[in-house]
């Protein structure tokens, strides 16, 4: 007799736990398998570790601006780099260890092993059938490495072996310069390595407006090395490893690859879905609803091959583990796109790119944070912030930046973007003094006086009070 469960799901990482936590409020009556570590991709080999990482690399140099403050014997500190790996593991261990706990809290319910899907409601583990009335596959992604670099062994690395390195070499080659290989390459630079960085993408850190990624790469490549615009060849010379391309060259002792993620579908029996798959093997996803075509069957997270940040994936689990139980499949409105590389200045982004506006369309907010007060006051003054706003109605539409506190800035500007706000709107909110937010207020009352009737006091009249003596 084939066993039956509500809810069947494959894979425990964020999308997966966050589906999870939605199904346990209906039943118990679940399942959750998952191949590999019990952690998510977030806190064992993402986001977590790579910020530990980050952080040392700012505070070690930091010490560049020491004598600008005043403050003397920088010359006498130095990095080690065996330490500065062993904290980044500890704070790792920690933050892995509330997702890997969920194992022992299901007991029977969660299951080792790798799953294939034998049709939209059915599954199979290790030669046990189980059948769901739905299926939330949640199995996230891995590092893409060309095959052809598989010849250099562990002297390539990814995100997902870095962190368990107990040293580094002491010559580094980054391939890929979005987001993940951006910080990376900065921040091992910043520890004291010779660091080069090779994209195919003639930007840094995904950004599209041609003034902000000009002004980054002006900032970036003062710490590291870049070659743009074409593909990286490897080729072992006995004394390293040779990277090269159009743009330039370097011996490396290990390469970095940070080319992007590929979604863990492989042999999981989507075509069994009976539905049609895309070249990539991909089925058609409702990015509201999470279903795969009018299945009982849902496609989370880093596996739909989408938006591959974590909030987007607990998100995606969310609307996937409610959907699965609720009953009748509901859509849910997505979140305003929201983007940030942690490097120095801060890349970020908000709502619609610079790339798919209509230039005709908006008017530009732009700050120079070379000039601005707070920011000369921490020896940080650098870095450009554009707003875009409809030149019709003063609503912003998104922002591309590279600032200081660049995290915190994109976080109000994606809230105002989210509640369509004008620049007015923002404009009425208090700002401090001194604070870096106060370039942020720059840009908008740059978009105001654009604005024909928009611009003036950035406060609100007085409403009447409602007594004619006294209006």
């Amino acid at each position: 007799m084939i066993e039956k469960v509500d809810v069947i799901i494959i894979g425990s990482g964020t999308a997966g736990l966050s589906a999870l936590r939605e199904v346990r409020r209906e039943t118990d009556s679940l399942l959750l398998i998952n191949h590999g570590s019990w952690g998510t991709t977030c806190a064992a080999v993402g986001c977590m570790p790579s910020k530990a990482l980050i952080e040392a690399a700012n505070a070690f140099h930091a010490r560049h601006r020491f004598d600008d403050f005043g403050i003397e014997g920088a010359r006498e500190l130095h990095a080690a780099i065996p330490a500065v790996l062993d904290r980044v593991r500890r704070l790792r261990d920690g933050f892995v260890k509330g997702p890997e706990s969920i194992r022992d809290d299901l007991g029977e319910r969660a299951i080792a092993g790798r799953a294939r899907i034998l049709g939209p409601d059915r599954v199979s583990i290790d030669g046990r059938e189980i059948a769901a009335d739905s299926i939330i596959i949640a199995t996230g992604s891995s590092p893409v490495v060309p095959d052809d670099w598989q010849s250099f062994g562990d002297r390539i690395l990814t995100t997902d072996t870095l962190f368990e390195q107990t040293t580094l070499p002491a010559r580094m080659a980054v391939v890929g310069l979005g987001a993940i290989g951006a910080e990376m390459a900065q921040a091992l630079s910043r520890l004291g390595l010779d660091v080069t960085g090779f994209s195919t993408s003639k930007t840094l850190a995904g950004l599209s407006d041609p003034e902000v990624a000009a002004a980054f790469h002006r900032l970036f490549s003062k710490e590291v090395a870049c070659h743009l615009g074409s593909p990286a060849m490897l080729t072992d010379t006995g004394n390293g490893i040779l990277v090269e391309s159009d743009d330039g060259s370097f011996v490396a002792d290990a390469v970095l690859a940070a080319i992007g993620r590929r979604p863990n579908i492989d042999g999981l029996g989507l075509e069994s879905l009976g539905v049609e798959l895309d070249d990539d093997g991909m089925p058609p996803v409702d990015p509201t609803t999470m279903r795969i075509a009018d299945l009982p069957v849902y496609l989370a997270g880093d596996a739909n091959g989408d938006l591959a940040i974590l909030h987007e994936a607990a998100d995606e689990g969310h609307i996937a583990g409610r959907n699965a139980v609720g009953g009748r499949v509901d859509r849910y409105c997505r979140r305003t796109q929201l983007g940030i590389t942690f490097t120095s200045p801060g890349v970020a982004r908000a709502g619609t790119r610079w790339a798919d506006l209509e230039a005709h369309d908006v008017v530009i907010g732009s700050v120079d944070f070379s000039r601005q007060g707070r920011a000369r006051l921490g020896e940080r003054n650098a870095g450009l912030m554009h707003i875009y706003a409809d030149k019709k109605t003063g609503c912003l539409r998104g922002t591309e930046m590279c600032v200081p506190a660049a995290e915190h800035m994109v976080h109000l500007l994606a809230l105002a973007i989210e509640h369509k706000m004008t620049a007015q709107d923002v404009l009425s909110m208090p700002f401090y003094h001194p604070v870096l937010e106060e370039g942020l207020r720059s840009a908008l009352r740059q978009i105001a006086r654009q604005l024909p009737g928009k611009g003036g006091s950035d406060l609100s009249n007085c409403p009447d009070v409602g007594f004619e003596a006294l209006d």
